[in-house]
């Protein structure tokens, strides 16, 4: 009797169990009925026939990350590197995605992987650091063309690490260190050419000012010197004007002809004096006896 009890016990929770069904929020079911597709299940509680009706699939509807592992890759001038990514999608049909493929995670990320080897075959290893995000949006959208019949939707590509061989990767830290001794150099010589352009600069500065220092100087020289010249030559005419003035004046003329007179006796004086013979002109000696007389006839009168 327990047996049979326990017995009815069992089918009646198996067949409530395969009854009442439960859809949580994040999925969607398939159902099926007699081996065929019946119904997509929304969340919420429904109730399905038992050994008619089952449960075929349940599909996340979130957004699924799936890591693509590490592969070998060729870039364009043959370098091998190891590349690795991870790829974001999201059931978009829950039929296409029971119907449309067998397993939607494995064919994304295979389909990733040669569409992977086949964006780095095309650019080389330099490009491969700086052109990351043209390389995403092109597997992106390969990986959405061929997923649209599955029923998913690819949303992103991330290219996690590409890393080279350490061959490569030892060849470029050499040629990173002869860039910067060559940046260095460069650095160098300018930093050399701008010293000698500051001097050569500053040597024609100075030759400049040089010149200009001799040529003010000839200017004011030339300006005292003319200025000299002016004074004297206001002096010479201011002194002309008043020996004019006095010429002009009563008994002028007479003492004009008397200093000259005696300019010219001083000075045949001296010519006399200095000569070896005395030769006098006939108006000079004339003219001497005449200041001889005068004297004769002076001393007299002084000593009376």
């Amino acid at each position: 009797m327990w047996t049979a009890l326990l017995l009815i016990l069992a089918v009646a929770g198996f067949v409530i169990y395969n009854t009442f069904i439960i859809v949580e929020m994040r999925e969607k079911v398939i159902v099926e009925r007699f081996g065929k597709y019946h119904d997509t299940l929304d969340p919420g509680f429904h109730f399905i026939i038992p050994f008619v009706d089952r449960v075929a699939y349940r599909h996340e509807t979130r957004e699924q990350v799936l890591d693509v592992p590490h592969q070998k890759c060729i870039t364009k001038d043959n370098i091998e590197v190891d590349v690795d990514g991870i790829v974001y999608l999201k059931v978009m049909d829950a039929y296409k995605a029971s119907y449309g493929i067998n397993d939607y995670r494995l064919a994304a990320v295979n389909l990733a992987q040669t569409t992977m080897r086949s964006e780095v075959g095309k650019i080389t290893l330099d490009d491969t650091f700086s052109e990351r995000d043209s390389m995403n949006e092109a597997i992106v959208e390969e990986l959405d063309k061929a997923s649209d019949p599955w029923g998913v939707k690819v949303l992103r590509y991330e290219l996690k690490d590409i890393q080279p061989s350490q061959d490569i990767v030892l060849t470029m830290e050499q040629q990173m260190e002869a860039e910067r001794d060559k940046r260095a150099e460069i650095t160098k010589s300018s930093g050399e050419r701008d010293a000698q352009i500051n001097t050569s600069e500053g040597e024609r500065e100075a030759s400049i000012l040089m010149s200009e220092g001799r040529r003010q100087q000839r200017i004011n020289e030339a300006e005292g010197e003319a200025r000299e010249t002016e004074l004297l030559a206001e002096a010479t005419a201011n002194g002309i004007e008043r020996v004019a003035d006095a010429i002009s004046q009563p008994g002028g003329s007479l003492a004009v002809k008397m200093r000259l007179t005696e300019q010219f006796i001083d000075r045949l004086g001296e010519v006399v004096d200095g000569a070896n013979v005395s030769v006098l002109p006939m108006e000079a000696a004339n003219l001497k006896s005449f200041f001889e007389g005068a004297s004769e006839v002076t001393n007299p009168v002084r000593d009376a």
